[in-house]
């Protein structure tokens, strides 16, 4: 299975002077990796304190993704932010607590102690959205990852969580958040009304690569056994992007999913709980990656994904936000 070859072929450039800004799911995180271990120009606009051990920065949610965001796992997510760094829009004025500590509702993990007050959680929701715009504007190429269909909805402030209020900070309100099982027709209109929106604010481009996360849910909220709720969302997003790439002008599809979701692997590069993808797999994937890129692509294929496989993060070592949703149930 492993000599299969030819699975993806760059439609564009994508070169080491090429400025790539990276978010969505949990395997998002893969891509910024690998594009820096490969000395390609991964774009962070958001960096940590100077002197900051990388270790600190990293559990801070620093150099995760292109900004201090989070994980974002929808297209509709991320055009929220999208509306927020280049529309003028503001976030509403909420906030979490736990424990005496303020969290933002918007990236309830960036700050794993909370901060200290509203006006400082403010502050730096306000950096990290002045971050996100800047990557866009500057990023010659736009990787997003979608990883769930399932979301939850303040039905007051019409706003978008990453995860459900109450799972790390806050109190859920049955009468205020809701929950929404995103449909193909939704997912598609924000995709393409965050591209178009992007590229309005431009002079040309972005270039965009949409993939799937091959990472199946934690749990879900459908009412459906997480098995058939997994294969509906991913199915889902999966139409989408292929869509989306085929109608939209320098937009392409990288099959991540597919990479490690094909009957042909025979589930070879999941972990033994069946869930979290190896560093095998995600070596796989991202060594394919490589591979369909026009600069030195021979020479890129025969790269590791990472510098020594044998000390490589593991796929658990990813900041992923849905990971807290397996202490609450088994059944869910």
């Amino acid at each position: 299975m492993l000599d299969i070859a030819g699975l993806w072929k760059a439609p564009f450039r994508i070169d080491r002077q090429t400025q790539v800004a990276t978010y969505g799911s949990c395997f998002a995180q893969h891509f910024s990796r690998s594009l820096v271990e490969r000395g390609y120009s991964w774009l962070n606009a958001e960096t940590g304190m100077p002197g900051m051990p990388a270790e600190l920065q990293r559990e801070f949610s620093y150099g995760v993704f292109s900004a201090r965001t989070g994980n974002i796992y929808t297209a509709s997510l991320f055009r929220q932010w999208v509306g927020w760094a280049l529309e003028g829009i503001s976030p509403p004025p909420l906030h979490w607590e736990k424990d005496g500590r303020i969290h933002d509702p918007f990236r309830p993990t960036v700050e794993p102690g909370g901060f200290g007050s509203v006006a400082e959680m403010e502050q730096s929701r306000a950096h990290s959205i002045g971050a996100f715009r800047q990557s866009l504007v500057d990023c010659d190429l736009l990787v997003f990852t979608l990883g769930l269909t399932e979301s939850w909805w303040d039905a007051q402030a019409g706003v978008e969580y990453p995860m459900c209020p109450g799972t790390h900070a806050g109190e859920f309100d049955p009468a205020r958040h809701v929950f929404r099982n995103q449909d193909y027709g939704f997912v598609r209109d924000n995709i393409v009304d965050a591209i178009t929106t992007i590229r309005k604010h431009r002079r040309e481009g972005p270039k965009v690569l949409l993939t799937v996360s091959p990472v199946p849910l934690t749990a879900t909220n459908s009412g459906k056994h997480v098995l058939v709720a997994t294969m509906e969302s991913k199915s889902v997003l999966r139409a989408v992007v292929g869509s989306v790439a085929a109608s939209m002008a320098d937009v392409s599809y990288f099959p991540s999913y597919e990479l490690i979701n094909s009957p042909v692997f025979r589930g070879a590069f999941f972990e033994p709980n069946l869930r979290s993808v190896s560093r095998q797999g995600v070596a796989h994937v991202m060594n394919c990656f490589f591979a369909g890129l026009d600069e030195d692509a021979t020479t890129a294929a025969r790269q590791p994904a990472v510098a020594n496989p044998n000390e490589a993060p593991a796929s658990d070592d990813v900041m992923c936000d849905e990971e807290l949703l397996s202490a609450f149930g088994e059944n869910t």
